[in-house]
């Protein structure tokens, strides 16, 4: 399969610091060491890939400064905000400035991180998203989903869930949460970002994420996206971000697919 991939795009990464300039939250659940724009861009070059997502990590809560002065320094770069209701009114312009989703989170374990926004805010700010041109980008999980599935086929805008929606490797690509994930992919409800390490935890561990990996593009390969997930917060050891394109593109087992995932999708949905 050839590795020349025009225009591909990673769309799931995260930038810390410097700090002497981007301090973190004080109300935050973790604290990371710095990934720095000079190290993503050469990632992305490392990739062969010329677009990235920068999405906002909660540990910035509403803090924009990083996410905003980078996308202003790199036009090939778009971004995911985390927003709330009581800021609306930063909305407008936005989208001028290369922000195209509010990222919001609902997940079973442990509960949201403190800075990040929730489902609730999502719906009571997603007419306000659909007005600027902006969509929700999501992190939950499987274990979750049934339940909030008809709330997310009532929202005005596009969502977009990543990290595969936290599949649990060992119940199955027949377990219910799973089932309703490729429902609500299969009658485009939602996008999802494919990054598989994070379910399965480890390089080695790879193989087991294939099933899940298959379902989707079988589901719907026009709402789907590929992420590296760097700088890979809090996963030990470090997965190569290399490998992960790369397993990425054998599963997807043509030119034709990989281009799609990697370039044709993503200029639709970012660009």
């Amino acid at each position: 399969m050839s590795d020349a991939i025009i225009r591909g795009w990673d769309c799931h990464a995260h930038l810390f610091g410097p700090y002497a300039r981007y301090p973190l939250n004080g109300d935050r659940s973790y604290t990371p060491p710095e990934a720095l724009q000079a190290d993503y861009l050469a990632l992305l070059q490392r990739l062969g890939l010329s677009h990235g997502v920068l999405v906002q990590p909660s540990a910035y809560g509403e803090d924009h400064g990083l996410l905003l002065d980078t996308l202003a320094a790199l036009p090939q770069l778009r971004g995911v905000a985390v927003l709330r209701p009581h800021a609306v009114e930063r909305l407008p312009g936005l989208r001028a400035r290369g922000v195209r989703a509010a990222r919001f989170s609902q997940r079973s374990a442990g509960g949201n991180f403190a800075g990040s926004a929730s489902l609730q805010d999502l719906e009571d700010m997603a007419a306000a998203l659909a007005s600027e041109g902006l969509h929700a980008e999501l992190w939950t999980d499987c274990q979750v989903l049934p339940d909030i599935a008809p709330r997310l086929r009532q929202l005005p805008v596009p969502v977009v869930i990543d990290h595969m929606g936290g599949f649990d490797a060992a119940a199955g690509v027949d377990a219910p949460g799973f089932r309703q994930l490729l429902s609500l992919l299969e009658d485009g409800t939602v996008w999802v970002k494919l990054c598989a390490y994070r379910n399965v935890m480890g390089d080695a561990d790879l193989e087991r994420a294939r099933p899940f990996h298959d379902r989707m593009l079988e589901a719907n390969p026009e709402q789907l996206v590929w992420g590296s997930d760097w700088p890979h917060l809090r996963v030990v050891p470090e997965p190569d971000a290399g490998l992960l394109l790369d397993t990425f593109k054998q599963w997807s087992g043509s030119d034709a697919v990989a281009r799609q995932v990697l370039q044709d999708n993503p200029t639709r949905l970012y660009d």
